[in-house]
């Protein structure tokens, strides 16, 4: 098994991030509820696109520092690590911001993986090696194949249904918000101890 992982909204979540960021410019009443979804919606809703695209510049960028993991993924790369299951994050993360202060966003998530301890061997210990932030949805299927995953968890519905999505590669469907019930390209999932029972409940 060799299990690939994405990064933004699967591996680590913004919901509260990016309220209290549109809060804090006064891009939003604060009744639009912590979620990533809810924010974005109220800002396209409002005529406010160009805020939206600014914000995700900021949220990915300085704004990660703030930013928390799903509960239960840290403690599912710390088990295929201790158990030498091969798993690699394969993102696909643009360079820099469209609008706003310019930022390095690869690097802003590689420093927050290391925040988050990933790269210590006395807390995760997953080899910086294993880290893949691609550029275009073409490149990032293309490392998929190259790393030989046999699993791949994605929050993305339209990336799994992808045609070019390798087919010999499972298609795990992280749905923390039951946004895709519908979905039958994958196996939904909705929470990570829901993924450590699928995928290591057997593995010694």
């Amino acid at each position: 098994m060799i299990v690939g992982v994405d990064f933004d909204n699967t591996i680590v979540c913004y919901d509260e991030v990016f309220q209290r960021a549109a809060l804090e410019r006064g891009w939003i009443p604060p009744t639009v509820r912590p979620a990533k979804t809810a924010v974005r919606d109220y800002l396209r809703a409002s005529g406010q696109e160009s805020r939206w695209t600014e914000l995700q510049g900021h949220v990915y960028g300085d704004g990660m520092r703030g930013a928390l993991p799903f509960p239960g993924a840290l403690d599912f790369f710390t088990c295929c690590v201790r158990r030498e299951i091969p798993v690699f994050i394969i993102s696909h993360r643009t360079r820099y911001p469209f609008l706003g202060a310019p930022r390095d966003l690869h690097q802003a998530a590689r420093d927050w993986l290391s925040a988050a301890g990933f790269h210590d061997p006395r807390r995760i210990g997953l080899p910086e090696e294993h880290v893949c932030f691609e550029l275009t949805i073409e490149e990032k299927l293309s490392r998929i194949r190259e790393k030989g995953c046999s699993h791949f968890i994605d929050d993305l519905p339209e990336f799994l249904e992808d045609p070019r999505f390798p087919e010999t590669v499972q298609r795990i469907l992280f749905d923390p918000g039951r946004r895709w019930p519908d979905c039958t390209a994958a196996r939904r999932v909705e929470s990570w101890p829901m993924v450590a029972r699928l995928l290591l409940a057997d593995v010694p």
